[in-house]
């Protein structure tokens, strides 16, 4: 018998009544301050997660079959970010309110505001650990409050001090690590403290968001804004994998991919380990 021609990521072909984590894509980068493209990352990473493996060396563990829904992308419109947000919002409400994990894959890194917005709604005392090459808290960008330079400010007019923890940071107006200091703890350059980080955030609910220019541009050239001083894939591997299994991550999102920058394919396949080994590591949390 035919069967519809439905492309999901690599073994999240899961039943949604059944699932523990919902993906969803979130094709949006008009905000973006330098190479636009991130809006063809998820629909590029689906088709090219089809060249790995569900399981995990590193893990010894694989995917388990049926754990995850694979939703598809959000018709964005382009020119509206607040509608954007407003959109993103709803699809991680919904999964949430259906007792699953939301997992985006953006997407500019504004996109995240959308789903922590629902996320905050569930979980008041919420927590975001945040992987990235930029502070991302800037007040405005270009007179512009709804950018991806300043989406980490904005996330944390929800959330509050104390409840932003930054690594890997390497850029960013002085004015964003001045207004930084006593609000957001925030490590340069790398993923040191890290473990001590989990160990506070043990029992508290997290938000894990990845910006993949954390990576230098050297493993990881594909994105819209590259920043050189870079962590490589191995430590960014280690860090999610670390954080997903010790802390209780109840939302996550994976940015900033922008293929047609990288004609290789290595960053996109980069992006996609990073994912599955994300998923691979929250599915072994989820009951």
């Amino acid at each position: 018998m035919l069967k519809a021609n439905i492309e999901t990521f690599i073994g999240c072909d899961a039943d949604y009544g059944g699932a523990k984590i919902a993906l969803f894509g979130a094709p949006f980068d008009s905000t973006t301050s330098f190479r636009p493209g991130t809006r063809f990352a998820s629909a590029v990473m689906r088709r090219e997660s089809y060249g790995l493996e569900l399981y995990s060396p590193y893990q010894n563990k694989e995917l388990p079959e049926g754990t995850v829904f694979d939703s598809g992308d959000i018709e964005l419109p382009f020119g509206s970010p607040e509608r954007a947000l407003q959109m993103i919002e709803e699809r991680a409400a919904a999964i949430l309110s259906d007792g699953k994990l939301p997992f985006m894959i953006g997407g500019e890194h504004l996109v995240t505001l959308g789903s922590v917005r629902a996320v905050f709604a569930a979980y008041p005392d919420l927590h975001i650990l945040h992987f990235d090459a930029h502070a991302d808290l800037r007040e405005d960008y270009l007179g512009t409050k709804l950018s991806h330079a300043c989406v980490l400010r904005r996330c944390h007019e929800l959330v509050g001090d104390g409840k932003i923890f930054q690594f890997g940071i390497r850029s960013g107006d002085k004015s964003e690590f001045d207004w930084g200091k006593g609000r957001v703890t925030t490590r340069l350059f790398d993923f040191e403290g890290l473990a001590k980080t989990l160990r506070s955030l043990r029992g508290k609910p997290v938000y894990l968001t990845v910006d993949l220019d954390v990576m230098d541009p050297s493993v990881f050239p594909g994105t819209g804004t590259p920043e050189p001083g870079g962590v490589s894939f191995d430590e960014l591997r280690r860090a999610v994998t670390q954080a997903c299994e010790s802390c209780n991550i109840v939302a996550a999102d994976v940015n900033e991919l922008a293929p047609h920058y990288d004609a290789s394919g290595a960053s996109t396949a980069a992006a996609c380990k990073i994912v599955r080994e994300m998923l691979i590591a929250l599915s072994g949390k989820q009951s």
